[in-house]
């Protein structure tokens, strides 16, 4: 070692052996004039968690000046408190002890800043020091730092998971700063800020990860972004949480449906209608089943609807496909011979129509399946189906039996009159502003699904009637 290198170190040594020997001198020759250090049986900051000495100063006087510090502090004396613990910092500079000691001191003193600087230096020595984490929390609660505030006790807790005052503040942190967040995330979904609303969201579903809902209203705002995809996801998770969760599993089948997984939708919708019973959502569901049925019809009836006027045929696939409950009432035929309808589309709803009485073919067994449908035809259709529904449901309206309307072009005589006054005032048709009937006009696919629609809503009105006696 070189002559200059060995002078330096000795005198360190002999600065150190200076300062330790002053400090032992007013510990004990000069004890008269020492303050006495006070008797604290309730300490004035409950709160503040002395700092530990470690073991090489133990039963020295650096100990001695760090705990008549901390009694004069819990005293209320930080004067004296702060003379003993800088007298300890000068006497043994390395001493985190007394930095936090002088940390406390200013937090006592309401110098949240000062208190901030001693404590970040102790940390900077020492990261895992309990006194100067749980201070370094306290002061960035002052400092209305909540967030950082939150990290310094979660540091103390991972040293010492035993400190249960410090874990009943991240516990009111946390959902504090949950409630903050929920708060601001509705706020900012109010105000139509969705990106903002969800980045809310996440940080209060990360604060409480356990919550449904919580997933559910982030869920809705991604809906409304057009994030279909993170919304089914995070509904899921709500429902993961919370089994019961009917309104989720609800909002799920929304979404499968929008994203054509009718399958999925069906089952969403089920298992709703499983946990509460909900008339909107058996609509839901019916409306799904009906598109499921619809897909696999053929093309030529998807195409029914946009028709300018119908056929036969496809008159007959339409009440086969919706109104077959009322082609099975007793009266139905049992066999019917029809010629001309090997090759069409619609033929298993002919056979069905036909037998049931409600379309029959003509007296050569022809059905003629592409012949366009009259009004005058489509009433007299209807006034059979509404004989066929009161064989169903006796209990069913029946003021159309005896009804006899008047039209403004066509007369009690008319052959069509008897249908068609049947048919109007069951409410399944409708005449045009003049009271006109217009028995010869064609029948568009529209209004042929509109009048079978009321006719279906009819039947199962009166059929669900009957179910719940």
């Amino acid at each position: 070692m070189s002559t200059s290198a060995t002078a330096c170190l000795k005198i360190f040594f002999m600065r150190r052996l200076f300062l330790l020997s002053c400090l032992a001198f007013v510990a004990a020759c000069g004890a008269p004039k020492l303050i006495p250090a006070p008797v604290v049986t309730s300490p004035k900051f409950p709160d503040f968690l002395e700092p530990v000495v470690p073991p090489s100063y133990a039963g020295g006087p650096v100990a001695t000046a760090q705990d008549r510090g901390w009694r004069f502090l819990q005293a209320g004396d930080t004067k004296n408190a702060e003379h003993e613990f800088t007298l300890t910092l000068k006497a043994a500079p390395p001493s985190y002890p007394a930095e936090g000691g002088l940390g406390y001191v200013e937090l006592a003193r309401k110098d949240a800043r000062g208190a901030l600087q001693h404590f970040d230096r102790v940390l900077e020595r020492e990261g895992r020091e309990l006194s100067a984490l749980v201070g370094r929390g306290q002061t960035l609660l002052t400092l209305e730092r909540e967030a950082d505030a939150l990290k310094a006790f979660e540091a103390a807790l991972a040293v010492d998971p035993t400190l249960t005052d410090v874990a009943r503040r991240i516990e009111v942190l946390r959902f504090r700063g949950q409630q903050e967040d929920l708060n601001a995330a509705r706020q900012s979904a109010r105000s139509g800020r969705l990106r903002e609303a969800a980045s809310l969201y996440a940080r209060a579903i990360q604060a409480s990860p356990e919550s449904p809902f919580l997933y559910r209203e982030l869920a809705a705002v991604e809906r409304r972004s057009g994030d279909g995809d993170r919304a089914l996801e995070h509904l899921r998770q709500a429902v993961a949480l919370e089994p019961e969760d009917a309104k989720s599993l609800v909002q799920i089948g929304e979404i499968l449906e929008g994203l054509d997984d009718v399958e999925g939708a069906v089952k969403a919708y089920g298992d709703a209608l499983a946990i509460e019973p909900n008339a909107d959502v058996e609509s839901k569901l019916e409306a799904v089943r009906v598109r499921i049925e619809l897909a696999r019809l053929p093309d030529e009836y998807r195409a029914v609807e946009q028709a300018a006027e119908i056929t036969r045929g496809d008159l007959a696939a339409l009440v086969g496909v919706r109104l077959g409950a009322l082609l099975q009432a007793p009266s139905s035929a049992d066999a019917v011979l029809i010629t001309d309808i090997r090759a069409n589309w619609a033929a298993t709803w002919i056979m069905a129509v036909a037998r049931a009485g409600v379309m029959e073919p003509f007296a050569n067994h022809a059905f003629q399946p592409d012949a366009v449908v009259r009004r005058a035809d489509l009433a007299q259709v209807v006034s059979r189906l509404l004989t066929k529904l009161v064989e169903v449901a006796p209990s069913a309206p029946k003021g159309w039996q005896s009804a006899r309307l008047t039209f403004s072009d066509l007369a009690a005589g008319h052959l069509a009159y008897p249908a068609a006054s049947a048919a109007v005032a069951s409410g399944v048709m409708k005449t045009d502003a003049n009271n006109s009937f217009q028995p010869s006009a064609p029948v568009s696919g529209s209004e042929a699904i509109d009048t079978i629609g009321r006719l279906e809503a009819m039947t199962r009105r009166a059929t669900g009637a009957r179910n719940a006696r």
